[in-house]
């Protein structure tokens, strides 16, 4: 199956997904949009399957960081003021996605989808800070 990762349009059915965690469903139903599209306070990236239906995402919003909370090795390269960096502020697949692999048995397809939504949230990015990671519950 061929996943595409994409940023999240105005156009997408939200309501469909489903990773399992209330939370998570909830914001990508109701927020995730209203903070991309009105806001201007975040973006979601989706992983899409052929059928078109989101099987994951990821929302990342601008942020800085402090150099004093760099490790003392890499702060000698910083400026002295805040860096940029990007939030991760949430990240999800959806349980149908989950079950596929379960019955495929390759459980490395999971970590593949999350590090290609990641990969497209940060680019551009010095670096980026992480607030949640959920996963659903076994």
């Amino acid at each position: 199956m061929k996943i595409s990762i994409r940023r999240l349009e105005p156009h997408d059915d939200r309501t469909a997904f489903r990773s399992g965690n209330i939370e998570l469903d909830r914001f990508f139903a109701r927020y995730a949009g209203q903070n991309q599209f009105r806001h201007h306070i975040g973006t979601t990236y989706v992983a899409v399957d052929e059928g078109g239906r989101i099987t994951g995402f990821a929302t990342v919003a601008a942020s800085e960081l402090a150099t004093s909370h760099v490790p003392e090795t890499k702060r000698r390269r910083l400026p002295a003021y805040p860096i940029p960096v990007l939030r991760l502020a949430r990240r999800a697949v959806a349980l149908a996605r989950l079950a596929l692999v379960a019955r495929v048995g390759d459980a490395r397809d999971e970590p593949h989808l999350l590090h290609a939504l990641d990969d497209a949230a940060r680019r551009d990015a010095v670096g980026e800070v992480v607030l949640a990671l959920e996963r659903p519950a076994p």
